[in-house]
């Protein structure tokens, strides 16, 4: 594979800090060792992981949580797809890893001559890898055409830049009515000849949803010759406005460039209105391609630069970078400029004081994102905490699954609990702590009424009477989205989880009698282990067990089985190793699982053809699927029996799963889930009970890894996690300290964090007696 078409020179230092202002360090580029010289850190991310084989990322270009990404369309669902040949559109919205289609609003794409086609399948214009490249900021693809285009982002604009042959005929396809998502009605017009505004409602994803509109508007750097729009099949020459409903719709604006080949222009959106566009232009365009793109690179430098990794091989990383950069994606600004955003009550509102973001993958991200970034943005992890506390201010609901201004339903359980409890635990939440607290005990003891969007704990009304959310078979769906009936079993484990994060919540914060309610609640996991075959099995509404008695076939869990579902009792797996048997039994079920002889033998081919069986194969299987949320914990879960360094053993054989190929992802990437899954691993600190201050240890893959932190919630400034002469067969930690203090455990609280500025681990060709001591486990929740 040709890695040369995405890796771009690197800049100078000047360069950057003219454009920001101020100085800013040159980051050093990797020698061979894997150290650094001069050079960029983002030199090292490559954009393509993730592009094929159903990772579903995107290579275009956005920064660090921004409203726009700004990236190519091939016809896949979900955006580009690495195999592919021909480009589609260059659009303005795409969410990284997403398993259904979403995005893809208002593809544009460069053209020459007559235009004889309004479908974007058929006027998309081939090219090749070859011609391509890419970088944490900037794409661009040279067409078979003759057309060059190039793309860069702000936080809320998109800004493109084409390179024509020389005509007279030299256009530029506005696409309204054809997206990744279900088009309800557009509207484009042409305002004046060098801005078009248009209006975009859709839905769906996965299933159809209630609606949102995005609004845009473009402006180029100089005036079109002439222009038209377009309906169904119909073109219109000199036509300024169309509307449409699911139909095709759209505009063509046209440049004569037969003496300036080069067009430029600058599309700004807005959740809100046309005014926010336009706001959002005025305050975030006007400034050249050039410029563009310097700032968006330097903010990524910016962000990677927290975070300096030495030793290891320049592919581990460049996964790792990539990672990294893949874990700052999502989620997105959704206010304008001025503060103003769309609620979840179709109203608009004004962020006072932050910043309110969307996006809300929250069953995938509560387990390794949300830490990642509370723990390397924090500041921005508060916003999106208020945000989501702000989705029920505004709706009347905390959110399960969100895209834009809308709930989706999407995935099963009570995701936003451990997500907001998480926040409250790493200091996120100051000031908003007794709202937060009264919405999560409104979702945790209550269901939506019928009449709202949510579903919410769809079968907390059981779960409350019985201890367990039934698995109803085919039950028709309520609303749209999946239903926790469908899983019901684990909806149950879920939903236990939840309850004993916010009984810790509610303890702190004095509730006594309500954290002893939750984490009496938090013991319901047992409700549905059925000790004839010694797993979890779905309970039917009559309170029966139903399902296959093969825990390889179960039914009744989300994406997996009871074998990949029985490690999910983070907050009391003391209790859960008693139900199966105790230690012994546990460390034989779990190495099972892992299949942990054949891992040793060759950890890279058992996680390739031991473990994975595709992107989407969750189901009959008796083996962990590293690729899925349901197992992202689970190797982890041997810190707690007694055997710490299995759990380097396998967390380790799964990172080689992630590999700087367009395969290189594991599974989807579920904004940033799988990245932050890598970038965490790798540095050996990993949230082992999601909702709490519990980080747990295994050996890092770096000999030495430098992150800079954000002094007002971590006073120290800085946590470097050393691990010298650490490699494939050094793995196994002999010891461990704190600032040259011996350490035995293998967990940190997040206040350990706050009060270390040195974690350093001594390593070995041999496991060791290291964190295997009766206090060495991460505590139960009590």
């Amino acid at each position: 594979m040709r890695w040369t078409h995405w890796i771009r020179g690197a800049g100078t230092a000047a360069a950057t800090a003219a454009l920001l202002g101020g100085a800013v360090a040159a980051p050093a580029a990797a020698d061979g060792g894997g150290h650094t010289e001069r050079g960029r850190l983002t030199d090292l991310v490559n954009p393509f992981i993730g592009t094929e084989n159903e990772g579903n990322t995107y290579p275009g270009a956005a920064v660090p949580f921004g409203m726009v990404q700004f990236s190519p369309d091939t016809g896949h669902n979900t955006g580009y797809d690495y195999s592919e040949t021909h480009i589609r559109g260059f659009s303005t919205v795409h969410i990284s890893g997403v398993g259904c289609g979403l995005g893809g609003d208002l593809p544009v794409l460069p053209t020459t001559g007559d235009i004889t086609s309004t479908d974007n399948a058929t006027y998309a214009a081939e090219f090749s890898h070859d011609d391509e490249k890419a970088s944490p900021g900037t794409y661009e693809v040279g067409l078979k055409t003759g057309i060059k285009a190039e793309l860069s982002a702000t936080e809320r604009t998109g800004v493109q830049r084409y390179t024509f042959p020389a005509t007279d005929k030299a256009n530029v396809l506005i696409n309204a009515g054809q997206s990744l998502h279900k088009t309800v009605n557009t509207k484009v017009e042409i305002l004046d000849n060098r801005t078009v505004r248009t209006a975009i409602t859709g839905s769906g994803f996965c299933q159809d949803t209630k609606p949102y509109t995005v609004y845009a508007i473009t402006r180029f750097d100089r005036p079109f010759t002439t222009s038209g729009t377009w309906k169904g099949d119909t073109v219109t020459q000199g036509s300024t406005t169309s509307a449409a409903g699911g139909e095709r719709n759209g505009a063509f604006v046209r440049f004569d460039t037969s003496k300036d080949r080069t067009v430029e222009a600058t599309t700004a959106i807005s959740y809100v209105d046309a005014k926010g566009a336009a706001l959002n232009l005025r305050a975030e365009g006007g400034r050249s391609y050039d410029r563009v793109a310097r700032a968006a690179q330097a903010a990524w430098e910016d962000r990677l630069d927290d975070v300096r990794a030495k030793g290891g091989s320049e592919t581990l990383r460049r996964t790792f970078y990539s990672s990294l950069y893949r874990s700052f994606l999502a989620p997105n600004i959704g206010s304008d400029v001025d503060g103003r955003y769309t609620g979840w009550d179709q109203k608009i509102h004004r962020a006072k004081g932050f910043t309110y973001y969307q996006n809300w993958s929250l069953w995938d991200t509560y387990r390794t994102q949300a830490q990642l970034l509370s723990l390397l943005a924090p500041h921005e992890s508060r916003d999106m905490a208020i945000s989501v506390i702000k989705i029920d201010e505004d709706s009347g609901w905390l959110p399960k699954w969100g895209y834009g201004t809308v709930e989706t339903n999407i995935m099963t359980g009570d995701p936003v609990t451990p997500f907001l409890t998480n926040a409250y635990q790493q200091g996120l939440l100051k000031g908003y702590e007794k709202q937060a607290y009264r919405a999560l005990k409104k979702n945790a003891d209550g269901v939506p009424p019928a009449d709202s969007a949510p579903v919410g704990r769809e079968a907390n009304k059981e779960y409350l009477a019985d201890g367990f959310a039934p698995y109803i078979k085919d039950r028709a769906h309520v609303k749209p989205g999946d239903s926790d009936y469908d899983h019901g079993a684990s909806a149950t484990l879920e939903y236990a989880l939840s309850d004993a994060m916010l009984g810790q919540m509610a303890k702190e914060l004095g509730h006594e009698d309500d954290a002893a309610r939750y984490a009496e609640r938090a013991q319901n996991y047992r409700k549905i282990f059925d000790s004839s075959t010694g797993f979890f099995r779905a309970r039917d509404a009559n309170g029966d067990f139903t399902g296959p008695v093969d825990p390889a076939q179960s039914e009744g869990f989300h994406e997996g089985t009871s074998w990949q579902y029985q490690w999910l009792v983070p907050q009391d797996l003391p209790g859960m190793v008693s139900l199966i048997g105790g230690t012994q039994a546990a460390n034989e079920r779990l190495d099972s699982f892992f299949a942990y002889g054949q891992l040793l033998q060759d950890p890279a081919k058992t996680a390739r053809e031991v473990w994975v069986n595709g992107p989407y194969d969750y189901y009959n299987a008796d083996k962990y699927n590293p690729q899925n949320e349901p197992d992202l914990i689970a190797p982890y879960t041997y810190l707690s029996t007694g055997q710490p360094w299995k759990t380097t053993d396998v967390v380790h054989a799964a990172l080689t799963l992630f590999t700087d190929a367009p395969t290189g992802m594991t599974g989807n990437d579920d904004l940033g889930t799988m990245s932050a899954w890598n970038v965490l691993s790798s540095i050996g600190i990993f949230p082992v009970q999601p909702g709490t201050d519990t980080w747990g240890l295994s050996t890092p893959v770096f000999e030495r890894v430098d992150l800079t932190l954000d002094r007002r919630y971590y006073p120290k400034g800085s946590l470097t996690v050393k691990a010298p002469g650490t490699s494939d067969s050094a793995r196994y930690i002999q010891s461990a300290s704190t600032d040259g203090t011996a350490y035995g455990k293998t967990y940190l609280t997040t206040e350990d964090i706050r009060g270390t500025r040195n974690l350093s681990f001594e390593v070995g060709s041999t496991p060791s007696a290291w964190g295997t001591s009766a206090d060495a486990a991460p505590p139960a929740l009590k």
